[in-house]
């Protein structure tokens, strides 16, 4: 066995230790920043707080982002670090926020476009700010990747880069940012830690250090989602989904994610579906098919406690509706044209990841399935 694992991202995890941020300020000797985030904030006046207080060396507010966030609005955000000579960058939000930040933070040389890098094969630049990553929902993992997912609208494309650029320099995870979660983002973020993890141990490319923090990552969620779903002030579930992100992050960074992202992206793209809601649309569809054949799928079902990959499958099927997600996109009315579509767009990069090969005749029973 051959593999390799690298996380040079600094984490610090837990509650209230968003307050140590001005000390890693101090420390870095950072001399002005910005602070990315999103209007909820400015509204409620805690992103005033952080800019008014002197020791963070904040100079501005970036709140330019949108729940997909595309590739002018980074172009946007880099445009003004270059003008206001930024030194680096807090990104305080969602995964949006932070995935937009990371994108922004190469975008410092000259002036360039982040279109050259996204969905193009082109390298990115190892010149970059330092970022500072708070996340504020129990979801994406993305305070301790090197992925960015971003969206070009102009040409219909959602998909992501990744770099070692992309790294946070630190990741401050304080779960109590978390508890004004509302509950259908609680819900689609919920399930999207399950698929980072169910998919980074998969994954063609697992390891076995990301192998044990997948497993651990998804037991938190299978033990703590419906709680914190249907009791949002429960401070313990919501501490153990926060810690669930983060380790899911870990577990599938470098593995990277299989077929149910690959997925995902059109059917966010093209019918707006949120982007964890439609990773876990597919899942219990991808655990059945690599169920039948891959060992690991197998694996992890034992290690989850669940007796085949089958009762596995219902589980996840079970909690989509628990939590008020979609099963089906019966709704949506896709016709045979746009289902061909589908099946197009879905062969993504991150399909080749997936431990059983995936075919069109595969995709086309999916979207069939969905769409009956």
């Amino acid at each position: 066995m051959k593999w390799y694992y690298e996380q040079p991202v600094k984490i610090i995890f837990g509650d209230h230790k968003i307050q140590e941020l001005s000390i890693i300020i101090q420390k870095e000797q950072y001399k002005k920043g910005i602070l990315v985030t999103t209007t909820h904030f400015i509204k409620n006046g805690f992103a005033g707080q952080l800019l008014d207080d002197k020791k963070n060396h904040l100079a501005d507010i970036f709140a330019g982002f949108s729940p997909n966030p595309d590739v002018e609005e980074v172009n946007r955000l880099g445009e003004h670090l270059r003008k206001e000579k930024i030194d680096f960058i807090v990104a305080l939000g969602g995964g949006s926020v932070i995935d937009g930040a990371k994108a922004a933070s190469v975008l410092i040389e000259k002036e360039t476009s982040i279109q050259k890098y996204h969905n193009t094969g082109e390298k990115v630049p190892k010149k970059h700010l330092p970022l500072i990553a708070i996340p504020t929902t129990a979801g994406t993992g993305s305070e301790v990747t090197n992925v960015s997912v971003l969206t070009n609208r102009n040409q219909g494309i959602k998909a992501p880069i990744a770099s070692e650029s992309f790294y946070p320099q630190y990741a401050i995870v304080d779960p109590t940012l978390t508890w004004s979660m509302p509950a259908d983002l609680t819900a689609s973020a919920g399930i999207d830690v399950l698929s980072h993890a169910v998919e980074g141990y998969w994954s063609r490319l697992h390891q076995p250090i990301c192998d044990v923090l997948a497993v651990y990552a998804a037991k938190l969620v299978l033990t703590n989602i419906r709680t914190v779903y249907k009791d949002p002030n429960n401070q313990a579930s919501r501490e153990k989904m926060a810690a669930a992100s983060l380790i899911a992050g870990l577990a599938f960074g470098q593995p990277k994610t299989t077929a149910s992202h690959a997925c995902s992206f059109p059917l966010t793209n093209l019918y707006h579906i949120p982007h964890g809601e439609a990773c876990g649309l597919t899942l219990d569809f991808f655990i059945r098919l690599n169920g039948t054949k891959d060992f690991r799928t197998r694996e992890l079902t034992s290690q989850l406690g669940f007796y085949d990959y089958e009762q596995f499958a219902d589980a996840v099927q079970r909690l989509k509706r628990d939590l008020h997600l979609r099963t089906n996109l019966t709704d949506v009315h896709i016709n045979e044209e746009k289902k061909e579509e589908l099946i197009r767009l879905s062969h993504h990069a991150n399909l080749k990841n997936n431990p059983v090969e995936v075919t069109d005749e595969d995709l086309r029973r999916l979207y069939d399935g969905l769409c009956d």
